[in-house]
């Protein structure tokens, strides 16, 4: 899973995914950390619900949305990080210099880079060095919470077209 942007449509399960991936990071005693922008957020009750350890969590927050990408190529180059999950919702596409320096620091560093972002399936990717895309939508299960459903779109090793399902329970609010 090493270099993996995912795409996520609104009001759908990829904070779900992006805390379990977190969580399991912190299992491993991989340090794992998330970029946004100053105005984006994630809300630390849900990602504690994850069993996630917010003290071990560095959250690193910019001014500007074109910062996010920079700030995660640090993070990357800095050999320390597991993952690195970027909230991107603000960007429609990254650019290929950027993108490039991302994945060249995650391979050399064996680092997970998760893209967040806010586009339909038929929107374009990040761009072309993406190596995994990914649609992430929920269903509501009355008796059991949520379905998640992980559609790949793209997989540059797999080949995309392959579906990721599982049955989740939402976050205190959302029960």
């Amino acid at each position: 899973l090493r270099s993996m942007p995912w795409s996520a449509a609104e009001n759908s399960a990829a904070l779900t995914i992006a805390a379990q991936l977190l969580a399991e990071a912190q299992r491993a005693e991989d340090l794992a950390a998330w970029v946004m922008t100053e105005e984006s957020g994630c809300y630390p009750p849900d990602l504690a619900s994850h069993g996630i350890d917010l003290e071990g969590l560095p959250v690193v927050r910019v001014p500007k949305p074109a910062q996010v990408p920079l700030a995660a190529a640090r993070l990357t180059h800095s050999g320390a990080f597991g993952l690195v999950v970027l909230d991107l919702t603000a960007l429609p596409r990254l650019p290929d210099a950027h993108l490039g320096r991302l994945v060249q620091q995650a391979r050399r560093h064996g680092t997970l880079v998760l893209c967040l972002t806010h586009k339909p399936a038929r929107a374009p990717s990040l761009g072309s060095l993406v190596a995994v895309r990914a649609q992430v939508t929920r269903e509501r299960r009355p008796a059991s919470g949520f379905k998640v459903l992980v559609d790949v779109l793209k997989d540059k090793r797999r080949g995309g077209g392959w579906r990721h399902e599982e049955v989740v329970h939402g976050a205190p609010g959302l029960r």
